[in-house]
């Protein structure tokens, strides 16, 4: 009988001590989620619940006086349809491409020197021995990020105006004619200019990432690399370059899902939206934004239209980019 008394004792200590585990762990658990709430409410609001939005791109959006934005969608705005998408595919097959080709081709260019140029600044930055040298170099280039697309596009204008600017003036001051930089004559140099301010603008805000991983690698492995007579090149090859190689996958991949879409301050701001130059800088985003002056029809299913290709053609290569990804270097895949 004693024996089972303390057997009977020794077990609800057994169970209270499981118990209090229990809700010491479920203390944590809690506390985890509070810090996770406003984040998740964030996304709840502004990522998920816009998404009953959707179905703009399928009817014909009408306001309704004195009537709120669910009354007016689910009850007079006719559904449509595909009609909304074709708007996109209404010019010729020769603009079509053109439009296709700009925002694709740009996205290319910017996927491939957004990942080389930041990663290479960053790997020079961080080999600089004066500190205070390098939190300036770091400061200085990553600046631009923070300017607007305006602010930037009249720092051009103040470059390339025919009369004022300073690159016309610099011209004439060498016995040259100035050019009309925003006119057909220069059209072959603007796809240099566009690609130049944005790696110019962005590429701080690679170089920062890429900083911030090169600053987490162990230095023992540098230490020892020297020991065994390494030289710089070959620190950068065989240790930088292969412990940066995850986060240059998940910048790729997060890049090419953006493919369809463009930087609309770029094109249409830097250019100033110039006739001579359409077929230079009309993106998809420039080609919706403009026709919302040339038809009578409101022009929210095309903007909703639009947004939608883009994103559910951004999945799809943001899919496709991680399983290349995942096949030739499965453990720096996103998922």
């Amino acid at each position: 009988m004693e024996v089972r008394k303390g057997f009977i004792k020794n077990g609800s200590v057994a169970v209270k001590k499981k118990k209090r585990k229990q809700k010491g762990a479920w203390i944590d658990q809690l506390q985890l989620l509070l810090l996770a709430a406003p984040t998740t409410i964030w996304y709840l609001l502004f990522c998920y619940l816009p998404i009953f939005g959707i179905i703009i791109a399928f009817k014909n959006y009408r306001v309704a006086a004195g009537k709120g934005f669910i009354w007016s969608l689910l009850n007079n705005s006719p559904w449509v349809g595909l009609d909304n998408f074709r708007f996109l595919f209404s010019n010729n097959a020769q603009k079509t491409l053109q439009m296709f080709r700009n925002t694709v081709g740009y996205n290319l260019v910017f996927i491939v020197l957004g990942v080389a140029i930041p990663v290479t600044l960053a790997i020079m930055i961080s080999q600089l021995y004066s500190r205070r040298m390098a939190k300036v170099c770091q400061t200085a280039i990553f600046l631009p990020y923070f300017l607007s697309w305006v602010v930037v596009g009249y720092f051009v204008y103040a470059f390339l105006a025919t009369k004022e600017g300073l690159v016309n003036n610099l011209l004439l001051s060498f016995g040259n004619s100035p050019v009309k930089w925003y006119q057909g004559e220069a059209i072959g140099y603007w796809p240099y200019f566009l690609v130049f301010l944005q790696l110019w603008k962005t590429m701080g805000y690679g170089m920062v990432v890429y900083m911030a991983a090169i600053s987490g690698i162990d230095g023992t492995l540098y230490e020892a690399s020297v020991i065994d007579g390494a030289s710089k090149w070959q620190q950068v090859k065989h240790i930088t370059l292969p412990l940066l190689r995850p986060i240059m996958s998940i910048m790729f991949i997060m890049a090419v899902g953006r493919i369809f879409s463009s930087d609309f301050g770029l094109f249409y701001r830097t250019t100033r939206n110039s006739n001579s130059l359409t077929s230079i800088y009309t993106t998809i985003d420039v080609y919706v934004y403009n026709s919302m002056f040339n038809t009578s029809r409101p022009v929210y299913g095309y903007t909703s239209a639009s947004g939608f290709l883009q994103s559910a053609l951004g999945c799809i290569m943001l899919i496709i980019a991680n399983s290349a990804i995942r096949r030739f270097d499965p453990e720096n895949s996103m998922f």
